[in-house]
């Protein structure tokens, strides 16, 4: 079988090889060199790969090496597109060729030939960068596999105990023989001629390098606040804006000496090997010291300016000191591995030196999260009923976090697991000062945000500061991964990969493409949202068309111009959309049934914008609801009441339902008010005052004039209706009122009595409503003095209805 496997491999590289060959034809000298060394390359890295035996040192420098072939050939295989599709455009336009038996003009021949020459000399190269970038991609794939399965085994490993009390001595006898080597090769350097000639040559250096070194670690802080003073005057004082940027001289000139000192020592040339391997770490150990400080110091300020109130001020001195503490078990936990790189000690003594720093490191961060518990019970419970969903929990997460790191990490030291508990351990410090740095400096920048703006504290819980945070997140994630072992080889292939873009649903998004189109669309919305807002104020008001007219005119216009927007940034950002033309066919009908009732209202607001039945200030009766029309938009329409309510009404009850407009078109409409006067009334006379009260209003139009109408004769009175034309219909209220208060003043001085309803009531049944018990009834029959048959009840006891009572066709009758 394995046979067979080469065989076929073999018989693979023939045919690349030979395609190679045939290829090179169609490439120039430059290229067919350039495409040689690469296969050359290739076939190296599948040597390579197979073996499995080189470092991953020489494994990232091959990928590397792979990656520069990758982007070249990335670069080439997009190549003259524009000049393709051109030479395709032409070819089409010759026509399909003849078929066989026939033959075309030979003009067009010879051109077609040419088109099809020319085409193929720019096809050639795009197809060999293709096969070749997919051959490259492979190769790193399988490079970054390899890398990664080394160190998933390394760090399930298991090695040594540092418990096992065997270790301890061979470990003792490896630390004070790597010190001994240290201080023998710096004395033996000192006793040689060599340093010596190099301390009078460059002792001048020296000691310049020395003295400003001295002045930085001496003066450095001092010098910080005198400049901070300076800069407090020129404004902003209170701000807390320079007082940070204080803090960062204080720890940046104390490094500057430490690095100045460290280049003076390695001046005199007293170092050997191990010297100068371990000095050449120390500016990087001083950094983190300096770092680490600087976090305790702004967690202070932090905590002072917001006096105390979360933690006290002996617990954040506590927690000062804890994190420089964590700064030294970082250096020493560097310190341990340049011990191990530079001695080549055994698995033993590595496990014995790391175990110590190991298990202090756990402890700090288990003290660290006790001392954000211990609190007042008091504060506690406030912090608890105000504590934010958001940050906080966070917060709480990472502290139970740090909790079971704390407790794994020497357990899985004890048990030989030291690159698993030393991959805990100390990312996970790192990562704790990361979350605090970026707590520091998201506050940084509100507060320069406040001082600009003049908001001073309150920017701090503003949305600025919220977005603020979200890109700080973000910025530190690939800073987050270097710690939790990712390679910078990882992170560089997943920004290729993010730049190639990602397909969904057959389109390919990219950054560049998805940047283009919200460039673009945010162009075209703005620029809409001009144009809307230059036909509202400029141009539709020097109109003569309606208010309405002038809505919908821009309302339009703004749907039109991001649907034009959309459409432009999506051309432009070179989205193809047409493989997705399937699934939203697929998609439309599952959305017409799930979103019939939006659809209905979108489509009635186009209608209503376009037909205009009625119009923004109309004044309409729909369902019951009167009022104003204030606003018309796609999905509904908003009504003023008379009452100041607003009633958001769909826009498909304006379609489909009964609608009435009182304004549409003009303003004039008519008013009936009905008048009722006592029988025996004078009815001519009753119509001429009528008639002269409806023509004295001044919002009564003359033409046409208004009109009295004797309605008929009703149950108490003789009606009569005034109908008159108003000239703005939206007064028909007061209109009606005022009319009203002066026919019953004209009544009153005229003597007409203006009649209200009464009514006789006939008992059916009296003998019903006898009490019981009593020997005779009452006589109901009617007396001279009183006419009307009327029925008294001598007991006070509840009244008996009968079932002739309750039914509902016989009873009392009016």
């Amino acid at each position: 079988m394995l046979q067979q496997v080469r065989l076929f491999l073999t018989l693979i590289a023939v045919l690349v090889i030979g395609f190679a060959g045939v290829a090179s034809a169609q490439l120039t000298d430059r290229q067919s060199e350039y495409y040689k060394g690469w296969v050359s390359t290739a076939n190296r890295a599948e040597a390579v790969i197979e073996a499995n035996r080189a470092s991953n040192a020489s494994l990232e420098n091959l990928r590397e090496e792979i990656n520069g072939y990758r982007e070249d050939f990335n670069k080439a295989r997009g190549a003259n597109t524009e000049r393709i599709q051109t030479l395709e455009a032409q070819i089409k336009a010759l026509g399909p060729k003849p078929e066989e038996g026939s033959s075309e003009p030979e003009d067009i021949a010879n051109l077609r030939a040419h088109l099809e020459t020319q085409l193929n000399s720019l096809r050639v190269p795009r197809i060999i960068s293709q096969e070749a970038y997919s051959r490259a991609n492979g190769l790193i794939s399988e490079i970054d596999q390899l890398i990664r399965d080394r160190q998933k085994k390394e760090f399930l490993e298991r090695g040594p105990s540092p418990i096992n009390p065997v270790y301890w001595a061979p470990a003792w006898v490896d630390l004070t023989e790597a010190a001994r080597s240290l201080a023998n090769e710096t004395l033996q350097n000192l006793r040689s001629d060599v340093v010596r000639e190099e301390l009078r040559d460059r002792g001048l250096a020296i000691f310049v390098l020395v003295a400003i070194a001295l002045v930085l670690l001496i003066y450095g802080r001092q010098w910080s606040e005198k400049g901070g003073d300076y800069l407090r005057s020129l404004g902003g004082s209170g701000s807390g804006v320079w007082t940070f940027i204080i803090s960062l001289f204080r720890i940046i000139l104390p490094w500057l000496g430490v690095t100045l000192l460290v280049q003076a020592v390695v001046l005199t040339g007293v170092l050997g090997l191990r010297g100068a391997l371990l000095f050449q770490e120390i500016p990087y150990w001083a950094a983190i010291i300096f770092y680490y400080d600087w976090i305790g110091r702004q967690i202070f300020l932090m905590g002072a300016a917001q006096n105390f109130t979360s933690i006290s001020s002996n617990k954040i001195k506590e927690l000062r000191v804890y994190i420089d503490l964590l700064a030294v078990m970082l250096i020493l936990h560097e310190l341990a591995n340049l011990f191990e790189q530079i001695e080549n000690i055994s698995d033993a003594t590595q496990a014995v030196v790391s175990f110590p720093v190991i298990l202090a490191t756990s402890l700090l961060l288990l003290r660290v999260r006790q001392i954000r518990r211990i609190e007042p019970d008091g504060e506690k419970a406030e912090a608890s009923t105000t504590r934010a969903a958001g940050f906080s929990q966070l917060i709480d997460v990472l502290r139970k976090a740090l909790f079971f790191l704390g407790i794994a990490s020497p357990i899985l030291a004890i048990f030989g697991y030291t690159n698993a508990a030393e991959a805990i351990v100390f990312p996970a410090v790192k990562t704790l000062v990361l979350i605090a740095a970026l707590v520091i400096v998201q506050r940084f920048i509100s507060l320069i945000y406040g001082w600009i703006t003049g908001q001073g504290d309150a920017a701090r819980d503003s949305l600025f500061s919220v977005l603020v945070g979200f890109v700080l997140a973000i910025l530190s994630l690939p800073v987050l991964a270097i710690y939790w072992g990712a390679r910078e080889s990882d992170l560089s292939e997943a920004w290729s990969r993010l730049l190639l873009g990602f397909d969904i649903g057959g389109v390919t998004i990219s950054p560049s493409n998805f940047l283009t189109f919200v460039a673009i669309f945010a162009i075209g919305y703005m620029l809409t949202r001009l144009l809307q807002s230059g036909l509202r104020n400029s141009l539709l008001p020097k109109t003569s068309i309606d208010p309405g007219g002038q809505n919908a005119i821009a309302a339009g216009t703004g749907y039109v111009g991001i649907f034009l927007a959309a459409l432009v940034a999506i051309t432009v950002a070179g989205f193809d959309l047409s493989s997705l033309a399937i699934v939203a066919g697929a998609l439309s009908v599952g959305i017409g049934f799930g979103l019939q009732t939006i659809v209905s209202n979108f489509v009635s607001g186009i209608i209503l914008l376009v037909e205009r039945p009625i119009s923004k200030g109309d004044w309409i009766d729909v369902n019951g609801m009167m009022g104003y029309v204030r606003d018309i938009s796609v999905r509904s329409t908003r009504i003023e009441t008379f009452d100041r309510t607003d009633v958001i009404v769909p826009n498909s009850d304006l379609i489909s339902g009964v609608v009435t407009n009182y304004t549409r078109g003009n303003t004039v409409g008519r008013v009936i008010v009905p008048v009722g006067v006592a029988y025996g009334t004078d009815t001519r006379k009753v119509e001429t005052i009528l008639g002269e009260i409806a023509n004295g209003h001044p919002m009564v139009l003359a033409n046409p004039a208004p009109s009295v109408v004797f309605q008929g004769f009703g149950a108490d009175s003789l009606d009569f209706e005034i109908r008159a034309i108003l000239r703005d219909v939206n007064w028909v209220l007061s209109v009606k009122s005022d009319m009203n208060h002066e026919i019953n003043r004209r009544f009153v001085e005229e003597g007409i009595e203006i009649p209200f309803a009464q009514r006789d009531v006939w008992l059916r049944n009296p003998e019903t409503l006898q009490a019981p018990g009593s020997d005779k009834p009452k006589s109901t029959k009617p007396d001279a003095d009183n006419p009307s048959p009327k029925a008294t009840l001598e007991s006070s006891d509840p009244i008996e209805m009968t079932e002739t009572d309750l039914s509902p066709d016989n009873g009392d009758e009016v």
